[in-house]
């Protein structure tokens, strides 16, 4: 036990706990974005549309084995875990970081790792502020105008209607997409990961993944405020 906590104290410890949670975040927002992109779909003869009928299926995936809301909520705490990980991992390596610029023989870090380590900061913040009020507008409607239950996308065509709401989200996935790229191509040095066939992919997956990422978010207000999607 004390190992596992020396383990942690660590910004070894650190980084990995941030790679880790990392990764399952990644993960997420993939999925995610696989699921938003059914927002393309045509109505099929049930008349439903095929975001409604996916929102539903994530409602009751597991029923009646599980309750129903079972296993979406459980993927809900372990994301809500893997961000608190993430967030206070990063920030006691930030407090690391900056007690050790003030030691007198401290080396300064490279202008691409400080760059790096001021855009996943800032980048954070913006995020953690987005998903915050994504939930309220999408999820609890707090915040959206004519927010309907269980109409999935009518709630995102109407939500997105508003172009400062639909730029704001756009802004916000640039902001996830750079974190991401800086992300995933440090990951791969704090697992331990030398081998030089995997430093040179190293930033053209990054850089790939994250653009994928951006176009696949964004088509979806774009598409919403030039017509496509009504």
């Amino acid at each position: 036990m004390s190992r596992v906590v020396s383990l942690y104290r660590s910004s070894v410890g650190k980084k990995s706990l941030m790679a880790v949670s990392g990764i399952i975040l990644i993960g997420f927002v993939f999925g995610h974005m696989a699921g938003n992109l059914k927002a393309f779909e045509a109505v099929g003869e049930s008349g439903v549309h095929p975001l409604d009928s996916y929102a539903q299926f994530l409602r009751e995936v597991g029923y009646p084995l599980i309750p129903e809301y079972g296993l979406l909520w459980g993927v809900r705490l372990a994301l809500l875990a893997a961000v608190g990980v993430h967030i206070v991992a990063a920030y006691q390596l930030w407090r690391q970081s900056r007690a050790a610029r003030t030691r007198r023989y401290h080396k300064p870090d490279s202008q691409v790792f400080s760059y790096a380590s001021r855009t996943m900061r800032w980048g954070g913040v913006i995020i953690v502020l987005f998903v915050i009020y994504h939930l309220l507008h999408f999820t609890t409607g707090d915040v959206h105008p004519d927010f309907e239950y269980g109409s999935v996308y009518q709630n995102l065509v109407i939500g997105f209607q508003s172009v400062p709401v639909a730029l704001f989200y756009i802004v916000a996935v640039g902001a996830l997409s750079l974190h991401l790229y800086h992300g995933i191509w440090s990951v791969f040095a704090t697992l331990g990961v030398q081998n030089p066939r995997v430093e040179r992919l190293r930033r053209p997956l990054a850089a790939g993944l994250s653009l994928v990422l951006f176009l696949g978010y964004v088509s979806v207000p774009i598409a919403v405020m030039i017509g496509v999607l009504d």
